[in-house]
């Protein structure tokens, strides 16, 4: 049997470059070696959106549209909602029972969102407890893997403990313990240098046409002490640079204007120009798809709804399971 692979995304806003060199290119490599599972977040960005849900569902759908395009195939990866299958809480719900509360407060992300999302009320239990969900969110489907990078590793350990602890609780559960799978995550600054956030509008969405990613390539920041062309430029941590790094797949060219650039031979007109077209060359296949494959949001809701339907399937088989260990089968 092939080893199933589990992921998903909090329906937050739109997504961008960020998401696709961190996240969606890895899937579309994952789905032809396993039998991978990724799904819509919702329940999860409740933790953090509760107050204010009216444009969770349109993310949802704007954002599987994304995952197509970008090459997640519905025939070979099931696609799915949350919050569409409720046996996610349920399994949350026992996986409470047994967790010390001091687990989740030493979480390393618990404390760092909290001081980046100092403008959000995030003292609720549902923020606290999202780990554990996670943790469900895998353990339902006998996830054998998660695609993580290596800062990520520390959170998919305290998933392990409370799957081994409620193992030995519970002996018939049989939960799989799901393996951290290292995947590099380039990291991305935004087009202004800070970090990539919608919230900042420094991004460039995967949505966006050819004349919007020209426009926001020509806004980008550039080594700021260079005030004209002719004087030299640093290329490191220079975010166009990054850039070209990331997504211009002609070295030779790329090489040639990291070298005028550090000479003072070329203007940041050309090195922008020649980003936007590199860029645009790789997203227009993705506009190509999105177009010809996910027509409406009829059609995303469809496929969503259609693998909601299998992971569902595959969600009740594991509570059947559990309940019996548990002893609360009637």
């Amino acid at each position: 049997m092939t080893a199933r692979v589990v992921s998903g995304m909090r329906p937050t806003g739109k997504l961008h470059l960020g998401h696709l060199v961190g996240a969606l290119q890895n899937w579309t490599e994952l789905q032809k070696k396993y039998d991978c599972f990724y799904f819509v977040a919702d329940w999860h960005a409740l933790t953090s959106e509760y107050a204010a849900t009216d444009k969770i569902t349109e993310y949802a759908l704007d954002n599987a549209a994304d995952w197509i395009a970008a090459g997640v195939d519905p025939e070979k990866s099931t696609l799915f909602v949350q919050s569409l299958v409720p046996e996610h809480a349920e399994l949350y719900l026992l996986f409470q029972m047994i967790t010390p509360i001091s687990w989740l407060e030493r979480v390393p992300t618990y404390k760092e969102q909290m001081e980046q999302l100092a403008e959000k009320d995030l003292s609720n239990l549902g923020f606290l407890g999202y780990p554990l969900l996670q943790t469900a969110d895998v353990a339902i489907y006998d996830g054998a893997y998660v695609p993580v990078g290596e800062d990520q590793v520390p959170h998919l350990e305290l998933s392990r403990e409370v799957v081994r602890r409620f193992n030995n609780f519970y002996a018939g559960a049989a939960l799989v313990e799901a393996q951290p799978l290292l995947t590099p995550t380039p990291r991305l600054p935004g087009l202004d240098n800070r970090k990539m956030s919608k919230s900042y509008g420094n991004t460039i969405d995967l949505s966006d046409d050819a004349e919007t990613v020209r426009q926001k390539v020509r806004q980008m920041y550039t080594d700021p002490k260079r005030v004209r062309a002719d004087i030299p430029g640093t290329v490191e941590g220079n975010p166009v640079f990054i850039y070209h790094d990331a997504f211009n797949p002609n070295r030779e060219e790329v090489d040639d204007l990291k070298a005028r650039y550090r000479a003072g031979k070329v203007g940041d007109v050309e090195v922008k120009t020649k980003l936007s077209t590199a860029l645009n060359a790789m997203l227009d296949p993705l506009r190509e798809r999105r177009a010809n494959a996910v027509e409406t949001p009829a059609r995303v809701r469809e496929i969503l709804i259609e693998g909601s339907r299998k992971a569902r399937a595959v969600a009740e088989e594991t509570m059947e399971r559990v309940r019996g260990a548990v002893k609360l089968k009637y």
